[in-house]
């Protein structure tokens, strides 16, 4: 699944989940080759575990990286990695890609929670996240970018999610951040000058029946309600740090519409 030419390198990763009959999840396709690497570390209850590991830095310019993510009806996953991914720039130049592709069957729950990716100065990296779930499917994904390393300007980023629930679009939305990016990325009506720039998309069944209001709990937080049911929720923040405990405290502050609103 993976190889190395002179565009950069090609790698998959794959993890399938599925209810194992005894209230647990089993994994029946963990694969990965190449600067990607899947492992399955201690779960907790019912929900199984898998850490992204890079195996080698990158992706570099040129290189072309698809993770596959598949969980089936009443299976429970949680992905995370290891550390940061650091897009970097590649030794022949280029751009280099990354799709994530997610698929949640009806009653199947997957918890998306990778790392930061930071955008390294000379870099070029499009990521492009699709999401397909099923009606009564749970998906909670988080989605952190920084903007180059301290003390530096960030690369060209350009990250793209596409969410489907039941074969209808619910979200389709693209941040084209640093060099060539279309102007006023940086301005007030964007990042307004932060350097971390993240999301949080839960969707969950009980929204159908509560709707989540919409508002602004923080400054550099916004809670978006999605149909779906989804919720949206976006953050910007000067570091990777605050972006991260942004992120964490939005979901404390759902709260379901009044009927007048609703």
């Amino acid at each position: 699944m993976g190889g190395v030419n002179t565009a950069g390198v090609r790698a998959e990763a794959e993890v399938r989940a599925r209810a194992d009959g005894r209230g647990g999840t089993a994994l029946p396709v963990l694969e990965s080759r190449g600067p990607l690497a899947l492992r399955r570390t201690r779960g907790s209850g019912a929900i199984a575990h898998v850490t992204l590991v890079g195996a080698m830095s990158g992706p570099h310019g040129g290189d072309r990286f698809t993770v596959r993510a598949d969980v089936g009806t009443g299976a429970r996953l949680r992905v995370g990695s290891a550390a940061a991914t650091l897009a970097l720039p590649g030794q022949h130049g280029g751009q280099a890609r990354q799709d994530v592709r997610i698929t949640v069957a009806a009653g199947g729950e997957l918890h998306w929670l990778p790392e930061p990716l930071v955008s390294v100065t000379g870099s070029e990296l499009v990521v492009h996240t699709h999401v397909d779930l099923a009606p009564r499917a749970r998906l909670v994904l988080r989605e952190e970018l920084v903007l180059g390393r301290a003390g530096e300007g960030p690369g060209r980023l350009t990250s793209r999610l596409t969410v489907r629930v039941d074969g209808r679009p619910v979200l389709d939305q693209e941040l084209g951040c640093g060099p060539g990016a279309p102007g006023g990325w940086d301005g007030p009506a964007v990042l307004g000058g932060h350097r971390a720039v993240g999301q949080l998309l839960v969707c969950e069944p009980e929204f159908a029946d509560k709707p989540i209001t919409p508002g602004v709990p923080a400054d550099g937080l916004a809670v978006l309600p999605l149909t779906g049911p989804a919720v949206l929720v976006g953050a910007v923040a000067p570091d990777a740090l605050r972006l991260r405990r942004l992120l964490d405290r939005a979901p404390a502050s759902f709260t379901p519409a009044s009927p007048a609103s609703a």
